[in-house]
């Protein structure tokens, strides 16, 4: 894969690629996330399609910005310009956890670019942060607060809680998602995603998101629970929702061969052309 940091919307965003003549998938990953969270995914996805996968602004290796607005619309506009940055003309979106909240973001705003939904855990229904954790986030220095919180936090039993499996855990996991909190501009990034960040699509809207989306739920999730995922198969016209056994909220890395045939599967059900420009 390669790997460069490009300049789109004034952000600095990390991105991994591999471009071939097939169809493209942008991968999308979740909250405290990065693109580490497809590696298990990705090697075998490649060989089918061509692969972006990113870190969105504030998270992995992406810029820490001070000015961005860390909002889901951003969100959606920095995919749409690193399409337009790569020639990318139609996708499929594949998104995880709060990743599938900022593709069903895209798909809503900008139909035309997107052919299929991948959704691997969703978040969903989540509503605005509470007014006083945005106000705070006004207050100097709050975001030391925030690097106190997580500091507190003990990642053995964070991995254990999102994970179903506790065999996939290993310390180079536990390093990788450590890593990044380490880096104070981070929680600076954090506090403006709390003061800016919109609540989650209402049914009245996800109804009007056409295209076909898989859903794709670990059984065990205990941080999106399944009830959100069906729920997110009703409110969606054209859904279809596939439950995993033994697996958690980290699907991709649990389950990751029968992810991978099930993304397979459904979007060479029919002809697109999610390709390159």
């Amino acid at each position: 894969m390669n790997q460069e940091t490009i300049r789109v919307l004034n952000v600095d965003v990390y991105c991994e690629y591999e471009f071939h003549d097939k169809p493209v998938l942008i991968l999308i990953h979740g909250f405290l996330a990065s693109t580490y969270s497809f590696r298990a995914i990705t090697p075998e996805l490649a060989k089918h399609y061509s692969i972006v996968a990113l870190d969105l602004p504030g998270f992995g290796q992406s810029e820490k910005s001070k000015s961005f607005e860390y909002s889901f619309k951003q969100y959606r506009e920095v995919i749409v310009a690193v399409m337009d940055h790569f020639g990318i003309g139609r996708v499929h979106l594949v998104g995880h956890s709060m990743g599938g909240q900022v593709a069903l973001s895209v798909a809503k705003a900008n139909p035309e670019r997107v052919d299929k939904l991948l959704l691997l855990n969703s978040s969903g229904y989540l509503k605005r942060a509470r007014p006083w954790l945005r106000y705070s986030s006004y207050m100097p220095f709050f975001y030391r607060f925030i690097y106190r919180y997580f500091k507190q936090k003990n990642i053995d039993d964070v991995m254990q809680q999102v994970a179903y499996r506790h065999d996939i855990i290993t310390d180079e996991m536990k390093d990788a998602y450590t890593q990044p909190m380490l880096d104070i501009n981070f929680h600076k990034a954090l506090t403006r995603l709390f003061r800016h960040r919109e609540g989650d699509l209402l049914s009245s809207e996800l109804q009007h998101i056409t295209m076909p989306a898989l859903l794709i739920w670990g059984r065990e999730d205990q941080v999106v629970p399944l009830k959100i995922g069906e729920r997110l198969a009703e409110d969606l016209p054209n859904a279809e929702l596939v439950v995993l056994d033994e697996s958690g909220h980290l699907v991709a890395d649990e389950r990751p061969d029968d992810v991978v045939n099930h993304i397979l599967q459904f979007t060479k059900s029919e002809k697109t052309d999610s390709t390159s420009l």
